[in-house]
């Protein structure tokens, strides 16, 4: 080849490159690119709906359907008094002690008797000898203990009460997993909490991220995290008898990709995670390469959240687009919720790519150049 001709397909090359800036290397897309509607079919419109996230409509996505989908229900905390209540299947063992040298429950010389143990029946009622049924349910050991020498001294002279309780499964609670000992606990009194069971069972697994607390009672599922709990003492909930406690980790998540330092899933630290955290998560953006006004947050919303009056998405994708070069989109960034499941894209800058493109044509040229020598 002459060096005319190798000179005049450099220049060709160039010109090829340059129509073809679109197919330049990038590590991600660019947001006009992703905000494009496809016209392959004229007059087709776009399946997704572009939100600007600003001062201006912040507020209205916060109240659009399917926020927070799958949130459970929680029960705020109702203080009891700090006393222990006998209920059905507690077990009592009562010991009975007399002046009577020789009684209906003692023989010569003894002085006390241990009766053997009474479950307390569905009724609320136990049965003790010579002295018959006695509802002791719903009363403290203190007073149960009262009525029953009350009963007791009916048929045997000077008697004193002396009475242990055993709690049965309706004053006993379970704690299943996610802490140091799971296991059955007895209640200690009326005002026993979440917080005091998980203390009991020994805290939770250092290893989980964001503890979830699942509160089973009466076939209805109650759940909150355990950083609310501590924040908000009117959320330690007071446990009842038969109520089961597990500690779960984290499953909300959401995603990043395009120019973000880390692309991955990342597990919510926190209960709620907004979109400047979100970025603070993933590392940031990559300085010289991503376009600060086109940070992306991808979500699709059910169909039953549509809305075509502005309080809720009029399609199932949504493209919601934070710009981080004014003070408005970086405060309204603050002020958006990520939920479980969105995809943080950050887009490409045009800079970068044009750069791409130079540096590439540049080399080119430079080739050119050499060949002329």
């Amino acid at each position: 080849m002459t060096r005319t001709a190798a000179l005049l397909a450099a220049s060709l090359g160039v010109v090829l490159l340059i129509g073809a800036c679109s197919s330049v290397p990038r590590g991600a897309a660019l947001q006009s690119e992703i905000l494009s509607v496809d016209d392959s079919a004229e007059g087709q419109a776009a399946d997704f709906q572009v939100a600007r996230v600003t001062r201006a409509t912040i507020a209205s996505y916060a109240v659009w359907p399917g926020q927070n989908s799958g949130a459970l229900p929680w029960i705020n905390r109702v203080e009891q008094p700090a006393t222990r209540i006998i209920a059905a299947g507690d077990t009592l063992r009562v010991t009975i002690w007399t002046t009577e040298t020789e009684g209906l429950l003692t023989s010569a010389g003894q002085r006390a008797v241990t009766l053997p143990d009474a479950r307390v029946a569905t009724g609320g009622t136990i049965y003790l000898p010579y002295a018959g049924a006695i509802r002791v349910s719903g009363m403290s050991p203190e007073s149960a203990r009262d009525a029953i020498e009350a009963k007791m001294g009916e048929v045997m002279a000077s008697v004193e009460v002396q009475l242990t309780v055993e709690e049965g499964r309706a004053n006993t609670v379970s704690l299943i997993g996610g802490v140091a000992t799971p296991g059955i606990y007895p209640m200690p009194d009326n005002d026993f909490t979440v917080l005091g069971l998980l203390a009991s069972g020994g805290g939770v697994n250092p290893g989980l991220v964001n503890p979830q607390i699942r509160l089973h009672r009466d076939g209805r599922l109650f759940g909150t995290s355990v950083s609310a709990l501590l924040d908000q003492p009117g959320l330690d909930t007071t446990l009842e008898g038969g109520d089961k406690i597990s500690v779960e980790a984290e499953e909300r998540y959401f995603l990043s990709l395009g120019a973000a330092q880390t692309e991955a899933q990342h597990i919510f630290p926190r209960d709620r995670v907004s979109a400047l955290d979100a970025l603070s998560i993933v590392g940031g953006v990559t300085d010289n390469r991503a376009d600060p006004q086109g940070i992306l947050i991808l979500r699709e919303y059910s169909s039953r959240a549509l809305r075509n009056n502005g309080t809720g998405p009029t399609h199932s994708r949504v493209v919601f687009v934070v710009d981080l070069t004014t003070a408005d989109g970086l405060f309204s960034a603050g002020r958006f919720d990520i939920q479980s499941g969105d995809l943080v894209y950050v887009t490409e800058s045009p800079v970068n790519a044009a750069n791409s493109l130079i540096n590439v044509i540049t080399s080119a040229l430079g080739l050119g150049r050499a060949l002329q020598f």
